[in-house]
């Protein structure tokens, strides 16, 4: 299956996964969506619970995800001296696919053992009880507990979202 192919369920990886880590966890189908902020709204929850996944790769080959709430933007610079990085840039849909075959572009889930790769989050997220994320495909989102999530994803968090009146999102209210 290739990035670009559509999928009917949610990525069997990703559940397994979740499973396998002990992670109660419901499955929400919903209207196609491209966006985080899109499938948010499909699925009726706050999109600052709902987890945008971006791929990023820096000058020295490092792939990574990085994780913000779907309401934030990545602040490219915060990422690279987060990362110890000369220079990051955003993957492309190419490289996105490659790097989840079994995933439509775009809706990678907010699991980076599940590729290999590691994963960062924006304090932001944080702050929330439960989050909801891409469960590989346009049509089908995960709800877990944050804090199992965070266990099992060995997640690292740092200061990544651009900040909105001078203040970085996750000291927003």
């Amino acid at each position: 299956m290739t990035g670009s192919a559509t999928l009917d369920r949610p990525h069997a990886g990703l559940l397994d996964w979740l499973a396998k880590q002990g992670i109660e966890y419901e499955v929400h189908r919903h209207a196609e969506a491209f966006t985080a902020q899109a499938s948010a709204s499909a699925e009726g929850i706050d999109a600052r619970t709902f987890a945008k996944v971006v791929g990023i790769v820096t000058d020295d080959g490092r792939r990574v995800l990085l994780v913000l709430d779907a309401t934030d933007h990545l602040d490219l610079r915060k990422a690279r001296e987060t990362l110890g990085a000369r220079q990051v840039r955003l993957l492309s849909e190419t490289e996105l696919a490659n790097l989840a075959p079994d995933c439509e572009v775009g809706a990678i889930p907010a699991v980076g053992p599940l590729f290999g790769l590691p994963m960062y989050a924006d304090h932001a997220v944080r702050e929330d009880t439960a989050i909801s994320f891409n469960a590989g495909n346009h049509r089908d989102s995960v709800r877990v507990e944050r804090a199992a999530w965070e266990r099992a994803s060995a997640v690292r968090y740092a200061d990544l979202a651009e900040e909105s009146n001078r203040r970085p999102a996750w000291a927003r209210s």
